[in-house]
């Protein structure tokens, strides 16, 4: 009677065991995968930033000689970017006759020019007249800034000895980065 009993558990036990083992198989049996790809994409724009130097001059003496001072424009640009740099004719809206003006009787003026040479004999243009500087950027870092020297020089001429003493004169020239 033993095995009638065991007989009869087992094959009351055994179908639902192998049902069990046949479900775990088949389910992973149908596990499956598929993959795919994420593309990652950006473009990069043309872009330029130009610091704002000053030129400074100092004190000047009239009937001493001529002042001569330099400034240093950094432009930065996306890599090989090609770019120009031109200055305006500041508060004289002229790049042949630049003059600075008085901060406190504005009437009061002094000459100056701006050139692209150390040599003072070629005049830093406004893009349609006179001469630009150029260069191709090398990449928006601030280590990769490409300078570009100013000269200026505030001649000892007739008009400015007879500036006004005690008083500051200024100009405001604009920078234009074509790119």
């Amino acid at each position: 009677m033993k095995n009638g009993k065991f007989r009869s558990t087992f094959s009351r036990v055994a179908p639902i065991a192998a049902a069990t083992l046949l479900a775990l198989g088949a389910a992973t049996a149908h596990a499956a995968t598929t993959t795919g790809n994420l593309t990652v994409q950006a473009s990069v724009a043309k872009n330029c930033l130009v610091n704002s130097p000053t030129l400074n001059f100092g004190t000047y003496n009239p009937g001493s000689g001529a002042v001569t001072q330099n400034a240093t424009i950094s432009v930065r640009c996306t890599k090989n970017t090609g770019f120009t740099v031109a200055l305006n004719g500041g508060q004289a809206a002229n790049i042949n006759a630049r003059k600075m003006k008085s901060t406190s009787t504005p009437a009061e003026t002094l000459e100056y020019q701006l050139y692209t040479n150390a040599g003072l004999t070629t005049v830093f243009g406004d893009g349609t007249t006179g001469s630009t500087g150029a260069g191709t950027g090398a990449g928006m870092g601030v280590i990769n800034a490409v300078n570009l020297t100013v000269y200026g020089q505030l001649p000892d001429s007739a008009a400015n000895q007879s500036a006004a003493v005690l008083t500051d004169y200024t100009d405001s020239v604009t920078i234009t980065v074509t790119y």
